[in-house]
């Protein structure tokens, strides 16, 4: 089941896939603007919660059993089809337990909308199962174009279908229809376009050899959810769910530019560098390739949201988001960091070493939970900051294992990403000194995006940063292998 890596293969699948997540991500931008004009804070609260308890069933339903699908060299149907129907069953077994616990859940928030918008939103597990086992297939040989054709096709359907739902009054069911039919969406698409399909078979021997490295990285997974929602939980339960409302909001725009870019580069990497795990020195040169070029684009795109968070917000989501905005820039710094993370994490899976993995996870949390209760007495603005706080250590503490495994310690890691952080800190202080001309909100707020971007292009060419060197040749060459295969 399984292709031939090359440099060539890899860039067409990157290109792909940042298609993919960039053209779906943009259209979902889009609506997500449309409906919180449309929603007020405390919908998008409850929904928020809501997803919480999804996303941990999600961890136990397609993460783990899929990645090591990817990652096992000679996986075949029967390892596919055995891990679909067992990811079907525990499926099953989540949505009972949530449609029983759902009136605790929503009287311990004392929201009684809780209920049925939980069980009804629940039923995307049955979808993600069949999902998550489609794009690993299609990762595993990277046909990540497939992905792209679905994934677009499910963000318009969804988007219309959401929008109306809003504008006839529906309130939070609005959201909760836009993500059925997005994930409903995806698995038709993905049906007629992939050619994999379950087989009436199972091996109970073939389940345990995937879960003896799956088991690791689900425990991870589920470790990292639990903290990341944590603070979603906390600030649910000891706010208001419009507080909570402007925390996720703020935390959407960059989250979803740095998903994009690290998404992207993640569904890529660890397929790419499975395929070279014998070969160290050559996975750390990819490594170290996909750190400097993530960086590059990530720091200013931070470090610019940042500074045009106030105009950004009242131009796109009106003056009754703008309490986001300090979570917005707060989000900004701590979203930076994911590429060092994404980077080392995938080349510690890919080595095969999910025990390091689980045992990273577990040392990161603990101390997370430690910043989240010092913070805690702090208020909900100390609880957001000390997310930068627990990044910067886990940066470290993921970095580390590399340096015996790669050669690749944390002091190489941080000097190749350097430049790229240093001009993006300048590009940011001349763009933010806009703000104080006369001029109005949306005047602002463009030439602040446009002068941000030459601004940061030309200090790279000023400074020779060679990830903008890299990037232009990289483009190029891409260009003219497909134009050489279109000939």
């Amino acid at each position: 089941m399984g292709t031939e890596v090359n440099k060539s293969r890899v860039l067409t699948s990157l290109l792909w896939k940042l298609l993919e997540r960039s053209g779906t991500q943009g259209i979902q931008f889009i609506v997500q603007i449309i409906l919180a004009r449309l929603l007020s804070p405390e919908e998008y609260g409850i929904i928020a919660i809501v997803m919480v308890f999804i996303l941990l069933a999600n961890v136990f339903v397609q993460s783990g059993f899929s990645t090591a699908l990817i990652q096992k060299k000679d996986a075949d149907e029967v390892d596919f089809s055995s891990v679909m129907y067992l990811s079907l069953v525990i499926a099953v077994v989540l949505y009972g337990i949530i449609f029983v616990t759902a009136p605790f859940i929503a009287s311990f928030y004392t929201q009684p909308l809780l209920i049925p918008v939980l069980r009804v939103l629940s039923i995307t597990l049955f979808i993600g199962a069949f999902n998550s086992i489609q794009n690993a297939f299609v990762a595993k040989n990277m046909m990540f174009k497939k992905l792209f054709l679905s994934s677009l096709i499910a963000a318009i359907v969804s988007g219309i279908i959401g929008i109306t739902a809003a504008y006839s009054g529906l309130g939070v069911w609005a959201l909760v229809i836009q993500q059925l039919c997005n994930q409903l969406m995806i698995a038709i698409v993905l049906w007629f376009t992939v050619k994999w399909r379950p087989h009436l078979l199972f091996s109970f021997n073939r389940v345990k050899v995937l879960f003896s490295y799956g088991s690791k990285l689900l425990a991870s997974a589920l470790i990292d959810t639990l903290y990341q929602d944590l603070r979603t939980l906390v600030i649910g339960m000891m706010y208001t769910p419009a507080m909570l409302g402007f925390f996720n909001r703020g935390r959407q725009f960059p989250q979803l530019i740095v998903s994009n870019i690290n998404g992207s580069i993640q569904s890529v990497m660890l397929p790419s560098l499975s395929a070279h795990q014998d070969n160290r020195i050559r996975v750390k040169e990819m490594v170290r390739r996909a750190i400097v070029s993530s960086s590059f684009l990530v720091f200013p795109m931070m470090a610019g949201m940042a500074v045009i968070a106030e105009p950004l917000v009242l131009i796109i989501l009106t003056e009754k988001w703008l309490p986001a905005v300090p979570f917005l820039q707060i989000a900004c710094v701590t979203f930076a960091l994911w590429p060092i993370h994404t980077a080392n994490l995938q080349a510690i899976n890919a080595m095969g070493r999910s025990d390091i993995f689980l045992k990273l996870e577990i040392i990161k949390k603990i101390m997370g939970l430690i910043v989240l209760g010092v913070s805690l007495p702090f208020g909900v603005y100390a609880i957001a900051l000390g997310g930068i706080f627990s990044g910067l250590i886990g940066s470290f503490i993921n970095a580390y294992p590399n340096k015996k495994l790669l050669n690749y310690s944390y002091k190489e890691q941080w000097l190749d990403i350097m430049p790229s952080l240093l001009i993006s800190l300048i590009m940011g202080v001349i763009v933010y000194s806009i703000n104080y001309l006369n001029m109005l909100a949306w005047q602002i707020l463009g030439l602040q995006i446009i002068s941000g971007g030459i601004i940061y292009v030309l200090l790279a060419k000023v400074f020779k940063v060679e990830s903008l060197t890299y990037l232009v040749a990289t483009m190029r060459e891409l260009i003219k292998s497909r134009k050489g295969a279109s000939a």
